[in-house]
């Protein structure tokens, strides 16, 4: 073991001693501090959430997300919110691993407080937290994992509507129906068939029974989404998150796949 206080709880340094013969008054030669190459911040994520659902109606936006964030393939906690209001007119929602995602809140409440405290009329609405996010993410993705973070960012601001998705890879683009993680390859389908044409005439209402279904199939086929999850909507009054709302499932159907339950011919 390396005795020098820079060095402590790593091996020494094979290449410079590798029998440790050198006094212990002399300090070995490193370039640099031996901790900065051991700086890095959640390249194998622990804690994920899994899909993030979000579509346009003709009020405003709305978005939705399950409670779960598991470690690992464990179903760990499950009172998480992953939809976060930003502003008056802004909401958040992430898939992925939640230290990001929590460092990501902080740095949004400091933007939002200084937009505050700057008190010239002005806030920063879905299209400018979009942007702000897209540079962030991107400059950050070294010390991130590409692979488990991606955000949409909805909202509505002097009549218009906004949404998009950003992720570490600089991917980032608008579309009236976005979905994140496994929702991307299930729910983007069921959510385009309802919402494509009827962005201007889709009732709240409808969207949000179009939203529970979607979650609904999630539930049924995602291992890692759970029965309880909460729908943002943010219109001309301003953002809502909803409390946890618990789907309505029914699994007789499962007895009659092969595999599950009793067998069938």
């Amino acid at each position: 073991m390396d005795h020098f206080p820079t060095s402590w709880g790593r091996p020494r340094n094979e290449a410079y001693d590798a029998f440790n013969t050198y006094p212990l008054h002399q300090r070995p030669n490193h370039s640099k501090d031996v901790f900065a190459d051991g700086v890095q911040r959640t390249q194998q994520p622990i804690v994920t959430g899994t899909s993030v659902l979000a579509l346009t109606y003709k009020d405003g936006i709305m978005m939705a997300a399950d409670n779960l964030a598991s470690y690992g393939s464990l179903a760990r906690f499950k009172s998480i919110q992953r939809l976060h209001a930003v502003g008056n007119s802004t909401v958040l929602g992430a898939s992925g691993d939640m230290s990001d995602y929590q460092y990501i809140q902080t740095l949004l409440d400091e933007l939002v407080i200084d937009e505050f405290t700057a008190n010239d009329k002005h806030d920063l609405g879905p299209a400018e937290i979009h942007e702000y996010l897209s540079r962030v993410l991107y400059s950050r993705r070294s010390k991130m994992n590409p692979l488990w973070n991606s955000l949409l960012v909805g909202g509505k601001k002097n009549g218009k509507r906004f949404l998009a998705y950003v992720d570490l890879l600089g991917t980032t683009y608008s579309a009236s129906t976005i979905a994140t993680g496994y929702g991307a390859h299930i729910a983007i389908p069921l959510l385009r068939k309802a919402i494509e044409g009827r962005e201007n005439t889709l009732t709240e209402a409808e969207a949000r029974s179009i939203l529970t279904e979607a979650m609904r199939v999630l539930f049924y086929r995602d291992a890692r989404s759970l029965d309880k999850f909460q729908i943002a909507t943010v219109n001309d009054e301003g953002v809502s998150i909803s409390e946890t709302i618990t789907l309505e499932t029914a699994w007789g159907f499962a007895e009659g796949i092969r595999g599950y339950g009793a067998q069938t011919q």
